[in-house]
Order: structure tokens, then C-alpha cells, then sequence
């Protein structure tokens, strides 16, 4: 059976946009363009109507590339439980309130049962130094806590992993 994997924001952000001339994120969209292009078939893929939301935000050509690559993905619904979750975390402090559209991508994958929130936001998702904690959280409300990882943490040997 085949992982289920929560496709955030930034990663059809960086399959779309242009080659960056910073060194360090040119290989995080070359890392996400290899994913894409090699991996992503591994997975099942899902989004959620909050991504086509930002992916629809900003230039005209540019969201009609992010959403074309979003295009037929299963979405899972954006239910009140799931609010109530990111709400929770940002209440009790384990992300900021200017974070609150992350911490809904987080419940989300949490109450969806995803295996793997894949992203590239690594200030309020995938960051060691606050998932600890927010994993103790979820699991304490009976939840269980998906991978939080970037495209090259998932880009390893898949059949090496269980997958």
C-alpha cells in the first residue's frame, strides 16, 4: 500500500518557478523537480482546497502553472475538526499565529491521516526544534503525527524505507 503524502504550498512553488540563482535554494527546487519527476508515483498524493487557495495567489502565469501541476490531485476536505486542531496549536503556542495557515496544513495531514506532510516551509513545519513538541501534542489528543519532511529527506530509496 502505497504511502499517503500531503503535498503543501511550497512544493508546487518550487517545481514552478524559475531557476534560482541562490545556490542553496536552486538545489532545493532541483531536489523538488527530481522528486517530482522520479518519486512522486511512489506515493498517493493529496492536497486540500487551502493549497489551491495560495497556489491561486500572486502572478497570473505562475498560479496557472502551480495549479496545473495540482490538477486532478485528491483533495481532502477542510472540515471543522481540522480548524479546531490548527486552532489548538496555535493557542496552546507550538506555532505563532502569523502561522496559522501552516498549522492548518498540519491538521489537516493529522486528521487526514497522512503518512507524510511534504514541504518546504522549514520555519513552522518541518523544524526539529518545534515538531517534537507538536508531535507530543497530537499524540496526546489520541492523533497520530505524520512524517514532516522536505523532497530530499523523501528521496531516498523508497523500497530501502518500507514504503
Amino acid at each position: 500500500m502505497k504511502q499517503r503524502v500531503y503535498i503543501e504550498t511550497t512544493i508546487v512553488s518550487y517545481l514552478t518557478a524559475k531557476p534560482s540563482r541562490e545556490l542553496i535554494l536552486r538545489a532545493h527546487q532541483d531536489v523538488t523537480r527530481e522528486w517530482w519527476s522520479e518519486k512522486r508515483e511512489l506515493y498517493d498524493l493529496f492536497t486540500s482546497q487551502l493549497v489551491l487557495d495560495e497556489a491561486s495567489d500572486g502572478d497570473a502565469e505562475a498560479a496557472a502553472d502551480r495549479l496545473a501541476l495540482l490538477a486532478g490531485m485528491s483533495q481532502v476536505p477542510v472540515t471543522p475538526s481540522a480548524m479546531d486542531l490548527a486552532e489548538e496549536l496555535l493557542n496552546q503556542g507550538l506555532l505563532p499565529t502569523k502561522a496559522a495557515t501552516d498549522a492548518a496544513h498540519l491538521a489537516l495531514a493529522v486528521l487526514h491521516n497522512m503518512d507524510i506532510l511534504l514541504t518546504w516551509n522549514c520555519r513552522h513545519l518541518a523544524n526539529a526544534a518545534i515538531l517534537g513538541r507538536i508531535g507530543d501534542y497530537v499524540r496526546s489528543r489520541t492523533y497520530r503525527m505524520p512524517i514532516v519532511c522536505t523532497p530530499d529527506e523523501l528521496a531516498g530509496d523508497v523500497g530501502e524505507h518500507g514504503a
